[in-house]
């Protein structure tokens, strides 16, 4: 059983060597590089990382960039900035590995106050809800947090590369009748500067690139009208 820690990256150099020292052993950690200005890219390479270089923006198109290079039979996903602690995604493989579930997702849980903004907490479920009554899912949160096997997410053919790329995968998982579980996760206060909840600007553009996903068409019959 092989697994790839995707790790999507822009200037996180400050949280970078506590992330890396928290990827399970003998699993290979993916960190893509997304235009950082801060030396995140050499300083993942020197604490062992396979570093990718997406020069296109947009988070989406890092974490698509990190699936592409994964060899392995499982994928996971993880933010950065070390408010969630990959140590934790054996515990969400594991669903997964015993064909118990499709798609896990790590369900945040703020371990103090100001780790989750109360803006984006509001967005995150009402997202919620709209998911819901798109797909029949009912889950509490959305995160960034989540294990697939590789092959599986290749062939959801996700085509978004902005904000909304993490909904994509679930509606179209969804779509596709996976069985997605959540399981809980310490959330901690971020390092450094949010790119899209810490700014009203960013906030904006993925509640479009999110809206944008919802209306998708259903699957009919196997494929996308």
């Amino acid at each position: 059983m092989t697994a790839d820690v995707v790790l999507p990256c822009l200037d996180e150099a400050e949280a970078l060597p506590w992330v890396l020292a928290r990827i399970p052993a003998g699993w290979r950690a993916i960190v893509v590089d997304n235009g950082s200005t801060d030396g995140s890219a050499a300083l993942a390479a020197g604490l062992g990382a396979t570093v990718v270089h997406e020069p296109r923006r947009g988070f989406g198109s890092a974490c698509h960039a990190g699936l592409l290079a994964s060899d392995a039979e499982f994928v996971c996903f993880c933010d950065c900035d070390a408010s969630l602690d990959p140590g934790l995604l054996p515990d969400l493989l594991r669903s997964v590995a015993d064909g118990s579930a499709d798609l896990v997702l790590g369900r945040r849980r703020p371990t103090e106050r100001g780790a989750w903004p109360a803006h984006a907490r509001a967005g995150n479920l009402a997202l919620s809800g709209l998911l819901r009554r798109r797909t029949g899912l009912v889950l509490r949160d959305l995160g960034p947090m989540r294990v697939a096997r590789r092959e599986a997410l290749l062939s959801l053919d996700l085509t978004d590369r902005r904000s909304g790329y993490p909904l994509q995968m679930v509606v179209r998982a969804a779509d596709a009748g996976w069985r997605v579980r959540e399981v809980d996760v310490p959330y901690r206060p971020r390092s450094g500067r949010s790119k899209v909840t810490g700014t009203w600007r960013g906030t904006w553009q993925a509640v479009h690139d999110m809206r944008r996903v919802l209306d998708e068409p259903a699957l009919v019959g196997g494929e996308r009208p």
